[in-house]
């Protein structure tokens, strides 16, 4: 059966000392080269948050404080601080990650209007990247996921991983939350399970 490692935004911003850095982010990032080392995937693939600089989901665009949500077409929206915009260093993928092996990447978020958490498609569902298509083309069948942070980004790839059809893994040492809410990592992995993603140590 044919595998692929999905790694979700190890990029600056998210990692100590980025914009939206995530709590003990940089830890994950030996794990991850060490799973490239020790498995043989047929396809390992890189999502990257990236922004244009007017996105709509940073406060500093809409007069918002970050931590506020407003509805934004249709559908509630986080406000954060700017992060991963295009061509800056915080859209860069951490030094520390290995990126030989890796055979594809996925930008996201690059429509001004719309957020997207999930690397197959944004949250309205009105846009999907190409990850669906590259997957089934190359015939995988099994996606294990990593990366940051768990209770976005990570969360709604491994849903979206179900919905396409994929048998899908979480490594639960391959990723972190950023915990918006104290509970909000915790609750993420409960849903992960009960939506029939498996989780790996």
């Amino acid at each position: 059966m044919k595998k692929a490692l999905i790694i979700v935004d190890v990029q600056n911003d998210f990692c100590e000392g980025g914009a939206l850095a995530v709590p003990e982010a940089n830890s994950v990032i030996p794990y991850i080269n060490l799973l490239m080392k020790d498995n043989e995937y047929d396809q390992i693939i890189l999502t990257q948050d990236w922004h244009p600089s007017n996105h709509k989901s940073f406060a500093s665009n809409n007069g918002q404080k970050v931590g506020d949500t407003i509805i934004l077409n249709g559908i509630p929206q986080f406000m954060w601080p700017d992060h991963c915009v295009q061509g800056s260093f915080g859209a860069e993928f951490h030094k520390d990650l290995n990126r030989e092996k890796v055979t594809h990447i996925v930008q996201k978020g690059m429509k001004a209007d719309f957020d997207s958490y999930s690397g197959f498609q944004d949250n309205n569902h009105f846009l999907k990247t190409d990850l669906a298509d590259f997957l089934k083309f190359h015939d995988i069948k099994l996606v294990e996921i990593v990366g940051l942070a768990l209770d976005y980004c990570v969360k709604f790839t491994c849903l979206d991983a179900v919905k396409e059809g994929f048998i899908t893994c979480l490594h639960f040492n391959g990723t972190k939350a950023v915990n918006v809410k104290p509970d909000s990592g915790k609750n993420t992995i409960y849903e992960m399970l009960e939506k029939s993603v498996t989780i790996l140590g």
